[in-house]
């Protein structure tokens, strides 16, 4: 089971696995970046299959070990030289608690181009580039950054949790009528038809492997320009709020990296 990050799996490949990797092996990704887009090229005589988790590695182990499942996972075969491929990663989807969350069926491209887009759309660039955006606006606007923080960030998990559990509706249903009206008439002049164009350019460089390419491409020139992004994202303001509000709300478990 190939693991580790997206940007050394080639190596790994090369110098590891490659020598070793006899006909009828299986040669499984949590995630299909690298057989996707050529990075790694494993021969026709192996299997070649993915189980990919939708959690990250440590939300997965806590739900395995506190609650006794997996998370939901996706399941492709890009190659089943033996006939077994999808046997086998069911057999490993059902070992690491998945298959009692759900299994779903795809393809490496699929996953990858999809996986990356709610990443950089939504799930990661999306939801903090729009709760960064809207905790300035408020703090220009002279309110304290202490109340935007709670407005705009610490909120959120409250409303992702309803949605998750039934939907836009259910959590519509939960909140106050003004909040629904307000969601209705106003949300769509935040997120309008700009910012689905941008997202189709994001999934456009995404198709096409540019994506793929510049960030390869970072990784191999020493990462100097993601290394300055992540420390600017590390010490920015609303980060700093955050920091000194969670502090004195324990029962959140606060997580602080550096």
């Amino acid at each position: 089971m190939v693991a580790v990050p997206d940007h050394v799996q080639k190596d790994v490949y090369r110098d590891e696995i490659q020598p070793n990797l006899g006909p009828g092996a299986a040669l499984m990704f949590a995630h299909g970046f690298t057989i996707h887009y050529g990075f790694v090229a494993p021969p026709p005589s192996v299997d070649v299959l993915m189980i990919a988790p939708k959690a990250p590695g440590h939300r997965m182990r806590e739900h395995f070990v506190q609650e006794g499942i997996g998370v939901p996972c996706l399941l492709a075969v890009h190659q089943d030289a033996t006939g077994n491929a999808k046997e086998i990663g069911l057999a490993y989807a059902a070992g690491i608690g998945c298959a009692k969350a759900g299994v779903l069926e795809t393809t490496f491209k699929d996953e990858t181009e999809s996986d990356l887009f709610g990443e950089q759309s939504v799930l990661c660039g999306g939801v903090t580039s729009l709760i960064n955006m809207a905790f300035e606006t408020l703090v220009e606007r002279g309110y304290p950054p202490e109340i935007a923080y709670f407005e705009c960030l610490h909120e959120l998990k409250m409303i992702v949790d309803l949605i998750q559990q039934g939907g836009f509706n259910y959590m519509r249903y939960s909140v106050s009528d003004t909040a629904e009206y307000g969601d209705l008439t106003r949300g769509n002049r935040v997120i309008d038809e700009n910012v689905r164009s941008n997202m189709h350019r994001v999934l456009d460089d995404i198709q096409s492997g540019a994506f793929a390419k510049e960030w390869m491409s970072e990784c191999d020139e020493g990462r100097h320009n993601f290394l300055r992004l992540r420390q600017e994202a590390r010490t920015s303001r609303i980060h700093e709020v955050g920091r000194g509000l969670r502090e004195i709300m324990p029962w959140l478990n606060p997580r602080e990296i550096e």
